[in-house]
């Protein structure tokens, strides 16, 4: 299998679309990372990631179940609802829920917890919402893993493959997010998004997720010459002082 070279294009096809696809899972990680104690974030990171990691596994390996999920249970307002559909509407309010909640707290200037034992509950509950969220998103890649690949095996790799840049690239996007509260406030309206785009979705309204990718990387893009000009009139007046 792996001597032959359509193996190995759908093994780099797939990793790329699971990293793609796998954006939103790490903005949303990064977020509520940040709300548990720095000594606690990079473990609950990891945590997070591996249980996504497990969840996509065991959807790879129960393909027949996943393929089922397809099929129509019953019909809301002519429109037929599958198994797929429902989690992703549970999904998507969960996650518009989760948005809306995290933005009131940060502008309302949320504190946060203090207690040891308030900390330990707090990892368990971000742990908790990064599992339920993880299935929701794992939903769409391993059903378009299953699309472009035959063999079980390739999936899994590609998986695996795109969980280690994840990985690797969270802990840096974490603390970047963590860093910028404006960063934030854009990662949240993005997730946002998202969940509407889940909602809409699971009612038969199909939006490409490449629109939203666009509009999120355009505005990231401006929230980066912000943040240039920010620090570049910070520094403006030790230049004028200096000269004179």
């Amino acid at each position: 299998m792996w001597s032959d070279p359509q193996t190995w294009i759908s093994l780099l096809t797939l990793t790329v679309l699971e990293i793609v696809l796998g954006i939103d899972n790490v903005i949303f990680i990064s977020i509520l990372t940040g709300r548990v104690a720095v000594e606690h974030r990079e473990k609950t990171r990891v945590i997070g990631l591996a249980l996504a990691l497990l969840t996509r596994i065991a959807l790879l390996c129960s393909i027949f179940w996943l393929m089922g999920l397809t099929k129509p249970i019953f019909t809301v307002l002519e429109h037929p609802l599958t198994g797929k559909d429902l989690v992703l509407l549970a999904g998507g309010l969960f996650l518009l829920w989760k948005s809306v909640h995290e933005i009131h707290g940060a502008l309302e200037g949320e504190e946060g917890d203090a207690g040891a034992s308030k900390v330990r509950a707090s990892v368990a509950s971000v742990v908790g919402q990064i599992l339920v969220i993880d299935i929701v998103f794992s939903l769409d890649s391993v059903i378009t893993a299953v699309g472009l690949a035959q063999q079980v095996e390739v999936m899994i790799a590609a998986v695996v493959l795109a969980m280690g840049v994840m990985l690797w690239a969270s802990k840096p996007i974490g603390e970047f997010v963590n860093r910028h509260p404006s960063v934030k406030m854009l990662a949240l309206s993005f997730l946002l998004m998202i969940g509407l785009m889940l909602v809409a979705d699971s009612l038969g309204h199909h939006i490409p997720k490449g629109y939203i990718y666009f509009a999120m990387a355009f505005s990231f893009g401006v929230e980066l010459l912000n943040l240039r000009m920010r620090t570049k009139r910070k520094t403006e007046p030790v230049h004028l002082h200096r000269t004179m």
